[in-house]
């Protein structure tokens, strides 16, 4: 009897084991959006489904006043569904929010990190257990540095040494600003932790589809044999985002779309694509064919991007018929910023597979729909039969795989037009993991939460992959920096992107893709 898909599906509880020792997650940010939005959610996802040790706890650590219980109520305020888009049950609410704390105290000021360290002590003689810790940076990136300091000086940072306690630290992203202050992060963080302690998060590692691109590949066999330049004519890498810059503009006004995007998610889905097989699936093996991606990337002089990235800035239009004000009116943009809100360039992967083939990247904010993609564009057929005149020309097959939102992965080839005339139509076969599966995937957080706690690395960012991408985007940015105020495009909020870019891809006779 063949089996179905009930037959072999199963819960992430059955697919992961909960971490053996329970452990205190500190995330230092409290306040933050990002905890709110996404990481007490995502804890809370993991309690439902029991995998969550108990005790586990989260002591929520930040500069303003509040109190456990103003602490929980906040949360709860915040937390009107579960990661799965459920409502939440009472009942699981108010056994979860007893895992929950609040240590008010600064960044830089190591009374706060002494009292926080006997706060853990006291909670760990009273449970009986290890004050086992996972650090989380849910702050502002300034705030890294003392940080970790503070954990290193109060005996928090606690170094691997086998057995319990064990610390672990959460690094967000952006990880340095440029090149020196990367590798300078680096030493701070390793002044403190040894490596395999340290978690640089980039939470599209987390995203189901990110992770079935390793299975789509090297687990179906119609699809490795052509995985290369003798059958791919190019891969286009987007994310498009309908949101501007609300409540970040400080921070995006010194950054832009290639810090904010292209240097940490674009590279990581860029080497998933890429990559070859690891020898097996274990963290240091998956993440060294990622770095010898990075390390083959074609190097783009400052020069060349100055003449052959575009970068653009949106002025006001209208998303979902609503009026949205462009950039340069954002409370917290500089007078005449010229920052990039978006930016499309073209890279090549030197090496035997990909010799030749281009990866076309574009990313942007306020365009005209929320989408991740990744497009694997075939070559075409021969110029005879259906490919010549009159039926021809064929579009090519593209296998089209969405991160975000919608989940899934589509194939679009040609079938027979029902009917006596030989005509030719393009279709889409599609897989979606919410109809599939019947659920939408976890959130991202959820997974990689889990993962660290667990200590397994293989969804973070190891330091010699962070080094790799910004040795490869810095003299993309310094080419930036070089071109004048009057080659920064404009494009209409709700649209996708400007002419500019059409015109860049159209220049090599290809066209912009996402999957309807």
């Amino acid at each position: 009897m063949p089996l179905t898909l009930e037959d072999i599906t199963f819960s992430a509880g059955e697919a992961r084991r909960a971490p053996a020792e329970p452990f205190t997650l500190v995330v230092f940010g409290a306040s933050g959006d990002l905890t709110r939005r996404k990481l007490i959610p995502a804890f809370f996802g993991l309690d439902c489904e029991g995998l969550l040790p108990d005790p586990a706890r989260v002591i929520g650590y930040a500069r303003s006043a509040s109190t456990d219980e103003g602490f929980r109520a906040s949360l709860r305020e915040s937390t009107v569904r579960t990661c799965r888009g459920e409502p939440i049950d009472e009942a699981a609410w108010r056994r979860f929010a007893a895992r929950l704390a609040y240590h008010r105290g600064g960044y830089d000021r190591a009374e706060d990190f002494r009292s926080l360290a006997r706060r853990i002590e006291e909670t760990a003689r009273q449970t009986s257990v290890p004050a086992n810790c996972l650090f989380y940076l849910a702050t502002p990136p300034e705030a890294f540095v003392p940080i970790v300091r503070g954990l290193k000086e109060s005996g928090l940072a606690r170094r691997a040494q086998g057995a319990p306690p064990w610390s672990r630290i959460i690094v967000e992203k952006p990880f340095g600003h440029d090149l020196a202050s990367a590798l300078a992060l680096n030493q701070e963080a390793r002044a403190a932790f040894d490596e395999g302690q340290i978690f640089r998060i980039d939470h599209y590692l987390g995203k189901e589809t990110v992770q079935n691109l390793m299975v789509l590949r090297f687990a179906n066999s119609i699809f490795e044999p052509i995985w290369n330049q003798k059958h791919v004519d190019h891969v286009q890498i987007t994310v498009s985002e309908t949101l501007g810059v609300e409540g970040r503009a400080g921070y995006y006004d010194q950054a832009g779309a290639v810090r904010d995007i292209v240097q940490n998610h674009m590279m990581h889905l860029l080497c998933l694509v890429a990559m070859e097989p690891p020898v097996s699936l274990s963290a240091d093996n998956i993440r060294n064919e990622k770095v010898k991606v990075l390390k083959a990337l074609r190097p783009i002089s400052p020069q060349c991007a100055a003449n052959g990235v575009v970068r653009a800035q949106y002025t006001a239009g209208a998303i979902d018929g609503e009026p949205c004000a462009g950039y340069a009116e954002v409370d917290g943009v500089a007078e005449g910023s010229s920052t990039e809100t978006y930016v499309a360039f073209k890279a090549f992967v030197d090496n035997w597979r990909w010799s030749g083939v281009p990866f076309y990247l574009r990313t942007g904010k306020r365009l005209a729909r929320r989408i991740t993609e990744i497009s694997i564009h075939f070559k075409s057929v021969p110029q005879v039969l259906f490919n010549a005149p009159p039926m021809g020309p064929v579009a090519p097959n593209v296998l089209a795989v969405r991160v975000q939102p919608d989940e899934g992965i589509s194939m679009e080839f040609q079938v027979k037009v029902p009917g006596a005339a030989m005509r030719m139509q393009r279709l889409k076969m599609d897989f979606s993991y919410a109809e599939a599966f019947g659920r939408t995937p976890p959130e991202a957080y959820q997974r990689l939460l889990l993962d660290a706690a667990l200590g397994e690395a293989t969804l973070f960012t190891r330091d010699d992959e962070v080094v790799a991408a910004w040795q490869f985007v810095e003299p993309v940015l310094q080419g930036c920096a070089m071109q004048p105020a009057d080659r920064l495009a404009r494009y209409p909020g709700g649209s996708w992107g400007p002419r500019a870019a059409d015109e860049f891809i159209g220049a090599d006779g290809n066209r912009w893709h996402v999957a309807e």
